[in-house]
C-alpha cells in the first residue's frame, strides 16, 4: 500500500534538499526552487 504524503512533508522533503545539496545540477536546485515556491503559492489562496 503507496503512503499518502502530506503537503507539509512534501515541503519539508524540498526544502531538505534544497539545503543539503541534495540535487544533480544546478537546474536541478531551479526546479526543486521552483517546486517548492509553487506549492506554496498554491496553498496561500
Amino acid at each position: 500500500m503507496k503512503k499518502k504524503t502530506t503537503v507539509e512533508e512534501l515541503l519539508k522533503e524540498l526544502e531538505n534538499r534544497i539545503s543539503s545539496g541534495d540535487y544533480k545540477d544546478s537546474v536541478h536546485k531551479i526546479k526543486l526552487m521552483t517546486t517548492r515556491d509553487m506549492i506554496l503559492e498554491m496553498i496561500s489562496k
